[in-house]
């Protein structure tokens, strides 16, 4: 069975769990996950998760396979510079599959919605749109401003699926790791990726969907 290739954005957004939580279940879902973080996305990881990459790009992958508990799988995560453009997920002939962005900040998801392309991350997303593929993206802002809502307004026509980070609580989460659970199993449905993260409404509670 062929792999699946999908790129993984992070950004300056808060909600870096978010992230991590997303690659360490795409990687055991045997994916090929490309990584593009922002330098913000690196700043917000050492302030949120105590997370400090390292500066080279391999380096990166690895240090992050193993923090989330995937080291099994590190050969299939890919981590990508700001400004690689030679990089696979900066051309649409390189078959990448879909995209998620999460957390995704109002600055990259307005760059994203006005056809930028400054940043790989931008440039990656600004490939999904052009290749009509799936984008997935997951802001993180609150309140939000006419302009961020004209911005989720306009990348919504064009098919992108916006899913803010809001949490349901109908699961009784008893601790934030099944808060960050619930959204990021959420993200996996929508890129139908097979996942056992979190309950799923009008389940029973012996049938209590949860992966370690």
């Amino acid at each position: 069975m062929t792999q699946r290739n999908i790129i993984v954005g992070m950004t300056g957004a808060s909600g870096a769990a978010y992230g991590l939580r997303l690659i360490e279940k795409l990687l055991h879902a045997n994916v090929i996950v490309h990584l593009v973080l922002s330098d913000a996305a690196r700043i917000v990881l050492k302030q949120e998760c105590d997370v400090c990459l390292p500066d080279g790009q391999e380096e990166t992958a690895q240090y992050l396979a193993a923090h989330v508990h995937a080291d099994a799988y590190a050969h299939q995560l890919h981590s990508y510079g700001t400004h690689d453009w030679f990089s696979p997920v900066a051309s649409g002939s390189s078959g990448m599959e879909l995209m998620v962005i999460a957390p995704c900040s109002m600055g990259t998801l307005a760059s994203i919605a006005q056809g930028l392309s400054n940043q790989l991350l931008e440039r990656a997303a600004d490939v999904m749109l052009k290749e009509h593929k799936p984008l997935i993206l997951m802001p993180r802002e609150t309140p939000l401003s006419a302009i961020h809502l004209e911005h989720m307004l306009k990348l919504a026509r064009l098919g992108v699926h916006i899913m803010p980070a809001m949490p349901a609580f109908y699961h009784r989460p008893k601790t934030l790791d099944d808060v960050v659970d619930f959204m990021v199993a959420r993200v996996l449905d929508h890129a139908k990726v097979e996942q056992q993260t979190s309950q799923r409404w009008g389940m029973p509670d012996g049938n209590l969907i949860k992966q370690n």
